[in-house]
């Protein structure tokens, strides 16, 4: 049975893995750079359709959205996206076809702090740039920010609870690659739904009535789109202790669901690799 690691010995992990980390993006400047581009790029796309879009309607807007109304939506996505991205389930299959896996299960502490430590690094060494970034996307687009203190508070509040709502749920679906080493259908069918449900090919307004609805129902809403709602201000006053604790409750539920897919997981891979 695996060790606990305590308190300091969390703290060395975390340490030990930001400075790997931090080693590795120098290394690889070229792609950070690519991955910057296009992470960029997307909502950038998105935001040109959309103003384009209102522009062409009669009264300038659609949907409660004018142009300005794009430009801070998309940019405060682009943000919220950066706080809440990670790339685990692109990595998962590598690992168990190729038993990288198992140096990771020989340590004193579950894998996940490592990953956890890797994805804060990467979005400490690539927030100035996209904070450059977005600032000339609000040189150009002019966005209509109309941000209140309350609506600020809530948003993090909100950041952080979809960050971590985001990255167990991709950590549980990753953990598919114990089952099967073809994990790439997963991956496309999870990334399309994120795509339309998560606010980041429109607002979730915009979309018909039945994809709201899958959206809110489903947990995608929830680490993309309401932060984005919140910091905008779009979610009424009511709704908002609502909305954070629907976003807890999700996490919670995927606390387990790691639990136990864990568990499941690690016991066919080493009766695979037995």
């Amino acid at each position: 049975m695996k060790r606990r690691a305590g308190a300091g010995g969390l703290g060395g992990l975390y340490a030990q893995q930001f400075r790997i980390s931090l080693a590795t993006m120098v290394q690889y400047r070229a792609e950070l750079v690519i991955w910057l581009i296009g992470h960029v790029l997307e909502p950038l796309v998105y935001l040109a359709v959309w103003t384009t879009v209102a522009r062409s309607s009669g009264g300038g807007s659609i949907g409660g959205y004018d142009v300005g109304d794009f430009a801070a939506y998309f940019i405060a996505l682009m943000l919220a996206n950066h706080v809440t991205y990670t790339w685990i389930m692109w990595e998962y299959e590598y690992r168990v076809r190729y038993g990288a896996f198992s140096s990771a299960l020989l340590r004193p502490v579950h894998p996940i702090h490592a990953d956890i430590a890797d994805n804060l690094t990467s979005k400490l060494v690539t927030l100035p740039l996209i904070l450059a970034a977005a600032a000339v996307l609000a040189l150009v687009f002019r966005p209509a920010f109309h941000v209140t203190a309350g609506a600020a508070a809530a948003c993090a509040a909100s950041l952080l609870l979809a960050f971590g709502l985001r990255f167990l749920m991709e950590w549980v679906l990753a953990l598919a690659a114990f089952w099967t080493t073809r994990v790439s259908a997963v991956n496309q069918v999870y990334f399309v739904a994120t795509l339309f449900l998560s606010g980041q090919m429109a607002p979730l307004s915009l979309l018909p009535r039945p994809l709201q609805l899958a959206a809110t129902i489903l947990p995608f809403r929830w680490i993309t789109s309401y932060p984005v709602e919140l910091f905008l201000g779009r979610v009424p006053a009511g709704d908002v202790l609502r909305g954070l604790a629907v976003q807890a409750a999700w996490l919670a539920l995927f606390l387990v669901l790691l639990r136990f897919a864990w568990r499941a997981g690690v016991r066919r891979y080493s009766a695979v690799g037995a």
